[in-house]
């Protein structure tokens, strides 16, 4: 022992090494689309539980559909996209923790998937246009503040997954049925480029031709777009060919395909970019993807039969999966150890389970 040390003066050291680590826990918001409230659910590492049910909406006798999730980057807001209104839908703003509703915005036929930028702190926002007539949308720019909408960017038709890049300048969304990647720059709010992700004829551009005219609908029905931490790379998920598309983003190319399972929907990379998570909606079961070796390296079965978002913690530990139920059934939020690639718990919520954000963790 060193001089003028006693097992006194080194006890508060023992204990704290040979202490186990610190319990984490996390919190995230599920949206029931068919319940009309979002849950915030804590997973403390063992055991998920709903801590919260909130009910969401303005017409206590109509659904109106919450269906897209996003948490502001300094984490005292969370936004929901109510997809059903008359006709329009809205945004809706309401601070996280006490979950009180502020503001909301009109917006066009089905606002879906969004998130805001860290660059211009302003919120992007699909109108995916679900129950109109197949014509090109628009991507709708909300001041998050005023919740005002103050552009409307035209991308494809029925464009629904939607996501910006890591530093904010660059806004991904895919449409669904004309198969195209749209690359939107978030400061001048314009399409900066486009990329077909289908492997037969490209559909005929829309401003020059009615729908009419245009050839049969491409079969990839892209839904869903993710980048990479360092985004190199952009994750784009062909639900109608059961694969998902690796875009490098300097070349502006394909370049890796991933076969999944059948009815592939939502996509997340971890933080530290090496695990790849892919929903497939037709089969009820979530994979993960090594991206190192592009393989699939584990397949869960959920606890419902159609698995719906993802989202993956930002110590890269735990993938959140929302997974809608069939008729009556609750939906369920699970929970899936990534180094071991099992499920840990799971937390049943209200019917069709699938906006999913990830709020924060806490030691």
């Amino acid at each position: 022992m060193l001089p003028g040390r006693t097992v006194a003066n080194w006890l508060p050291v023992l204990m704290l090494a040979l202490a186990p680590l610190a319990a984490r826990d996390y919190y995230i918001y599920v949206a029931a689309e068919s319940e009309d409230e979002v849950l915030l659910i804590k997973f403390d590492g063992k055991v998920a539980r709903v801590v919260k049910q909130i009910p969401v909406g303005v017409w206590p006798l109509e659904i109106e559909g919450p269906h897209g999730l996003t948490i502001s980057p300094d984490g005292d807001y969370w936004y929901l996209s109510m997809a059903h209104g008359i006709p329009n839908g809205h945004v809706y703003r309401y601070s996280t923790g006490e979950d009180q509703w502020s503001r909301r915005v009109e917006l066009d036929l089905f606002p879906a998937t969004l998130e805001i930028s860290k660059a211009t702190g302003l919120l992007y926002v699909v109108n995916f246009n679900l129950h109109g007539e197949h014509v090109p949308s628009f991507v709708s720019v909300v001041d998050p503040e005023t919740m005002t909408e103050i552009e409307r960017i035209q991308t494809g038709v029925m464009p629904h997954g939607s996501r910006l890049s890591n530093d904010g300048l660059w806004h991904y969304s895919v449409a669904m049925m004309d198969a195209m990647l749209y690359e939107i720059d978030a400061v001048r709010f314009r399409v900066s480029r486009t990329l077909y992700l289908g492997q037969g004829p490209k559909p005929m551009d829309h401003g020059s031709a009615s729908m009419a005219a245009m050839p049969k609908m491409p079969r990839e029905k892209p839904t869903w777009v993710y980048p990479a931490p360092d985004d190199r790379y952009l994750y784009v998920v062909n639900n109608g060919t059961n694969e998902v598309l690796e875009i490098d983003l300097q070349a502006w190319a394909i370049s890796r395909r991933f076969k999944t399972g059948r009815g592939p929907y939502n996509c997340e990379v971890s933080r530290d970019g090496k695990i790849l998570a892919v929903t497939y909606k037709s089969e009820g079961q979530t994979a993960l993807w090594d991206l190192a070796s592009g393989k699939e390296v584990a397949r869960i079965t959920n606890t419902r039969k159609v698995t719906h978002g993802v989202v993956i913690s930002p110590d890269s530990r735990y993938a959140f999966v929302s997974v809608e139920g069939v008729g009556g059934e609750p939906g369920s939020l699970d929970v899936i150890d990534i180094r071991t690639g099992k499920m840990v718990s799971q937390a049943d919520t209200g019917k069709q389970a699938g906006g999913i954000a990830f709020w924060k963790m806490e030691d």
